[in-house]
């Protein structure tokens, strides 16, 4: 009875954490390149060879750095939202996730040799690497996802003709 209970909850944490997964998915890539870009510029180039050159141990301590650093920018945000400033606190928020997912990308990439030598961060990402491939399947399989889907298709399709089209006299 407990585990009919909490069935809407799981499914609720569910949704919320392929939310989550989603965004990350979505931005991760493309925030990537984005730094990726700034190691065009020698000192860049130059940090990211140190990154490269890092031991394992090292290498994690740089991948769990960013978080802690962007943590007190926003429990600020939360606190500027308690203090009224509701669209200030939401927008240091998402900048902060945004900013946040690019510098991890970009360190990842770089230190992902280096922490895959950690046999618990390997055996963890391998666990993460599957249970996110499942999450993401199911949402892809939900019948939300495949009508948003063929909104975004037809969307395109529009855009697309609307552009080849030539304008009518």
């Amino acid at each position: 009875m407990l585990k009919s209970m909490l069935a809407p909850l799981r499914w609720l944490i569910r949704v919320v954490l392929a939310l989550l997964i989603l965004f990350e998915e979505w931005g991760w890539e493309p925030l990537r390149r984005v730094f990726a870009l700034l190691a065009k510029l020698p000192l860049i180039r130059q940090f990211e060879a140190l990154l490269q050159r890092l031991p394992p141990r090292w290498a994690f301590v740089v991948l769990v750095l960013p978080s802690l650093l962007i943590l007190p920018i926003k429990l600020a945000a939360v606190w500027l939202v308690a203090e009224g400033h509701v669209m200030l606190g939401v927008g240091i928020v998402v900048a902060a996730k945004l900013l946040g997912t690019a510098l991890l990308a970009w360190l990842f990439q770089l230190i992902q040799p280096a922490l895959m030598q950690l046999p618990w961060f390997a055996r963890f990402y391998a666990r993460w690497t599957a249970w996110k491939t499942e999450l993401l399947a199911w949402v892809r399989a939900s019948s939300a996802w495949r009508t948003a889907r063929a909104i975004k298709l037809r969307v395109k399709r529009l855009f697309r003709r609307a552009r080849v089209e030539p304008p009518s006299a």
